[in-house]
């Protein structure tokens, strides 16, 4: 029985078109000095509650992620080295493959559990800083 690969054909597409924004947004940070980051305002749920959105920490994952420094992308959003390891690795496999013709054939294919997996680190990213706020009454970092 085949699988059904059309899901990765277009996730192989916006692969490529993340990759190209990433190569843009370097052009501008280092070829024009426009830091993109200035334009960035702060974490509105925060901002009304006093709590940590799900999202929270995430710009300071990709940078520290960006600085070689893994661990502590971990620590600020563990979603982003789960997400950056993965889409890397399927990014790779599917050249490799494509390139092949099929002939190596070590393709990573989509599968639900990915995307369950980086729910349940988003969401238990979201427990853990607000739990530590509420317990200790001080921000995890």
């Amino acid at each position: 029985m085949k699988k059904d690969t059309s899901q990765d054909i277009y996730l192989y597409i916006i692969g490529w078109v993340g990759i190209g924004l990433i190569i843009i947004y370097l052009f501008l940070k280092y070829a024009l000095h426009v830091a993109l980051i200035d334009f960035a305002g702060p974490c509105v749920l925060n901002m009304l509650t006093g709590f940590y959105c799900p999202g929270c920490g995430g710009t300071r994952a990709v940078f520290a992620l960006a600085k070689g420094d893994i661990l502590k992308s971990f620590v600020y959003h563990p979603f982003v080295p789960y997400a950056a390891v993965l889409g890397g690795w399927f990014m790779l496999s599917q050249t490799i493959e494509r390139i092949s013709h099929g002939k190596i054939k070590i393709a990573l294919h989509f599968r639900m559990i990915y995307v369950w997996v980086g729910l349940a680190l988003i969401a238990l990213n979201a427990i853990w800083k607000n739990g530590v706020l509420l317990l200790n009454g001080n921000p995890p970092f």
